[in-house]
């Protein structure tokens, strides 16, 4: 167990065994004999291995283990296996911290995840597709306003929302797995809120559609369906840009991007699903953008990255009812003791890794 922790460190460093050794002041031969559990580091060689890969030493003790069930990466094709490897070794990292936090308390402190009765058993059609994203809105009593913070939405309704800083090639596009019954989605923790939002939707379609789609939907494209109608359902479309239209502003769709996390592309989409536009403005928009090269940078400034809150919320409850000690709230944060003494007391930046 400890071998592969070693291993899984130094994948999420981005290191060789050459590199850590090197790192460590340790011999090559002794990270390969470690990693393969032939040999067990000494308590002066585990201190050398956690500070030359940026962790604590209790990471290679920590007694909780779990496999990602059933993961569905949204990635590039060019996506480098060493890249891959550090995402998949952060995000166990976190998923295993989140699952050992959440076994300390006497009954369950997150919500089960569970579909709604009201949501169709069986979608054939897109206009389905558009009723259950009304039916989860319906059923989670978020009416047809923006959305202010959609991690702590689906914080609240049992989801488990992570964020990787991981993805340094950019060619990441989020991750669905479960952990036993925890469903989990994951995105990068530098992209702008827009593209974090649409990704945290898609994966909720992903569950919420499952096994209902019909055979003649491609589940990614009912997916970024729901993922649109969900963040801005047709009805609110209405609302906001009127029946029909011949023509959108730019800068409207960049205040309304704003207004509701939702990129000025995926406003175009929604108008055009909602018949408020035709096929072709829609087309015209598109080469608009296109010619400006708006569909790699949207204009103006960016919708600010969300930030999930459930898991340092469960450490500070933990911690307040003698649960677990500073030390292990610390260490839970992926932060120095003294740097978590600072943020308990208000003082200095935030300095966790993830959460």
């Amino acid at each position: 167990m400890m071998g592969e922790r070693i291993k899984r460190a130094r994948a999420a460093a981005g290191l060789s065994q050459r590199q850590l050794a090197d790192r460590a002041e340790l011999s090559a031969m002794a990270i390969s004999k470690f990693e393969r559990g032939l040999a067990h580091p000494s308590s002066k060689s585990l201190i050398r291995l956690a500070r030359a890969l940026g962790t604590r030493t209790e990471f290679f003790l920590r007694p909780t283990t779990v496999e990602l069930e059933e993961p569905e990466y949204r990635k590039h094709a060019s996506i480098s296996k060493k890249q891959l490897a550090r995402i998949e070794a952060d995000i166990l990292d976190q998923v295993e911290r989140f699952v050992e936090l959440v076994a300390l308390f006497p009954t369950p402190p997150v919500a089960r995840f569970e579909v709604p009765s009201t949501v169709p058993r069986r979608i054939e059609s897109l206009a389905q597709i558009e009723a259950a994203a009304l039916a989860m809105r319906e059923a989670w009593h978020l009416g047809h306003n923006a959305i202010a913070s959609l991690a702590d939405t689906l914080e609240e309704r049992g989801l488990v929302v992570l964020t990787t800083d991981a993805d340094a090639s950019a060619k990441f596009d989020g991750l669905a797995a479960r952990v036993g019954d925890l469903p989990v989605v994951v995105v990068g923790s530098a992209w702008p809120g827009d593209r974090q939002r649409f990704t945290m939707a898609h994966e909720l379609g992903h569950l919420v559609l499952g096994a209902r789609l019909g055979p003649d939907l491609d589940e990614e494209k009912a997916c970024d369906r729901f993922a649109g109608a969900f963040l801005v359902p047709e009805p609110t479309v209405r609302h906001e840009l009127g029946s029909h239209r011949n023509r959108l502003e730019p800068r409207e769709l960049h205040a309304l991007k704003h207004e509701y996390g939702v990129s000025m592309m995926a406003w175009v989409f929604r108008a055009a699903d909602a018949s408020v536009i035709t096929d072709a403005t829609k087309t015209k928009l598109f080469r608009l953008f296109s010619a400006k090269g708006w569909r790699k940078r949207e204009p103006g400034e960016p919708v600010p990255p969300e930030t999930p809150k459930l898991f340092e919320r469960l450490v500070l409850h933990a911690l307040a009812e003698e649960l677990i000690s500073t030390s292990k709230a610390a260490e839970l944060m992926g932060m120095p003791v003294t740097a978590f003494r600072r943020r308990l007391g208000f003082e200095g930046p935030r300095g966790a890794a993830h959460q």
